[in-house]
């Protein structure tokens, strides 16, 4: 059964009986016998096929959906019986939000290589409700989100602290200002925020209502990276992660606005679907609480 659904999902995802077969290293015809046997399993047709194309209809979409988890799970299992006897090696799926993903992560992936040649990581990057419905899914081994996220099926271990600070251009009027500056001009401002689902977005929204905060207009723009570029340009300011800003504040091409009794912070947090951990996962999870700040 799981060769069948193995097959099915190729099939599904390469919309094409021919360019599933070669990445499969099968022939056309046992492919199509795959099909054929996971569609008499099932009692229903899958697929809707003709010359162009061949796709899910509705029965399909439900088959490949559950298909990924349980070969997602079968995988597990066998890595997790290897890694019995085994040392830490193998693909390790790592998911992760976008200022982790993008400013902390690459470093500690580069500690993992040279401790753990043999892990293979990979890497995906996503705002925080993204990574945590991967992780259910079964299509990650381990998330790394930010800000505050519950889940009951999930297993959510906060590690390090994150500071955020207000950024702005260097030539922005508040980077002007002497001295400390009244939160009540901060609402005077455009804001360049990320999208819902963010754990940057949930900071930000979490810091105008905790300090009342109106902005008179709001940009939402969905990278750290499009937000940082777009502060250094003038179009407004932000609420970034002191990770993200290292290097700008470094090159001196963003200013940190010190308001008024205004201190923002937050956690980082691992994001489990399972207890039971490969060898892989194990380590890099140790190398994350070796690194938390």
């Amino acid at each position: 059964m799981d060769q069948q659904l193995a097959v099915f999902v190729k099939v599904a995802e390469k919309q094409n009986f021919s360019r599933a077969a070669e990445e499969l290293h099968m022939t056309q015809p046992a492919v199509s016998q795959y099909i054929q046997a996971l569609e008499r399993t099932m009692g229903t047709t899958l697929l809707e096929r003709s010359n162009k194309y061949v796709r899910l209809n509705k029965a399909g979409e439900i088959v490949y959906h559950h298909a990924k988890e349980i070969l997602g799970l079968y995988s597990r299992m066998n890595d997790l019986i290897d890694d019995l006897t085994n040392k830490a090696s193998g693909p390790l799926s790592i998911g992760a939000s976008y200022t982790f993903g993008e400013y902390v992560l690459p470093h500690l992936i580069a500690k993992m290589q040279k401790k753990y040649p043999l892990v293979s990581p990979k890497i995906t990057i996503g705002n925080t409700k993204e990574i945590a419905e991967l992780i259910l899914a079964k299509q990650l081994d381990v998330g790394i989100v930010e800000g505050h996220y519950d889940n009951k099926r999930l297993l959510i271990e906060p590690f390090a602290n994150d500071s955020m600070s207000v950024v702005a251009s260097p030539q922005n009027r508040l980077a002007q200002m002497d001295g400390e500056v009244p939160i009540s001009e901060l609402e005077k401002e455009t804001w360049i925020v990320r999208e819902n689902g963010s754990g940057t977005r949930e900071a930000v929204d979490k810091m105008f209502s905790q300090y009342r905060i109106s902005p008179k207009k709001c940009l939402e723009f969905g990278s750290t990276q499009l937000i940082k570029e777009a502060v250094e340009a003038g179009l407004g300011i932000s609420l970034l992660s002191d990770w993200a800003i290292h290097k700008e504040l470094s090159l001196g091409t963003l200013h940190i606005i010190k308001a008024k009794d205004l201190i923002i912070k937050r956690k980082f947090s691992t994001v489990l679907s399972s207890p039971f951990q490969t060898k892989a996962l194990k380590v890099f999870l140790e190398i994350i609480q070796e690194n938390q700040n």
